[in-house]
């Protein structure tokens, strides 16, 4: 249902470090490390890395303006390269990163979500994996995600 990485697949990863929160031991550098190996699981080679710092996310693209222009720049040699984001995004933000950057772009969820759709093995299995894709998507795309999901599991049964 979903497109799946593939192994000629190219990402290019934007990480954006906002410091330490309180109460937590996260360590920008090993959440990186965290997820480039997510990106090489999902079989996808990673060509590039943007990163930056913020003291919180840009509602509207999650990054500043310059850094837009900064992964549309890294991303233009690799035509076919989708963008992973080693955050959440809103909706609202995904919309306009793949506005901007005229391409698609992808948070961390779909990623992990994606890495469990190429690994489910059993029908159970790919049928937990497709509806929790499709209740992400619901969320992303702000349809009723429920009865989306719903509708989805009746018919593979």
């Amino acid at each position: 249902m979903f497109d799946r990485p593939s192994a000629s697949d190219q990402g290019v990863l934007v990480a954006v470090d906002f410091g330490r929160r309180a109460g937590s031991d996260d360590d920008f550098s090993e959440r990186l490390q965290e997820f480039r190996l997510l990106c090489v699981g999902a079989g996808i080679e990673v060509m590039s890395l943007v990163q930056g710092k913020r003291t919180s996310p840009d509602p509207a693209h999650f990054v500043g303006s310059g850094k837009v222009e900064e992964i549309r720049i890294a991303a233009d040699p690799y035509p076919q390269a989708v963008v992973l984001f080693n955050h959440a995004l809103s909706p609202a933000q995904q919309r306009n990163l793949e506005k901007g950057l005229h391409r698609r772009v992808v948070d961390r969820t779909s990623l992990i979500l994606d890495i469990f759709a190429q690994r489910a093995k059993s029908h159970e299995g790919k049928v937990q994996v497709e509806l929790a894709q499709l209740e992400h998507l619901a969320t992303m795309r702000g349809i009723e995600g429920e009865r989306l999901a719903t509708d989805a599991a009746a018919e593979q049964q």
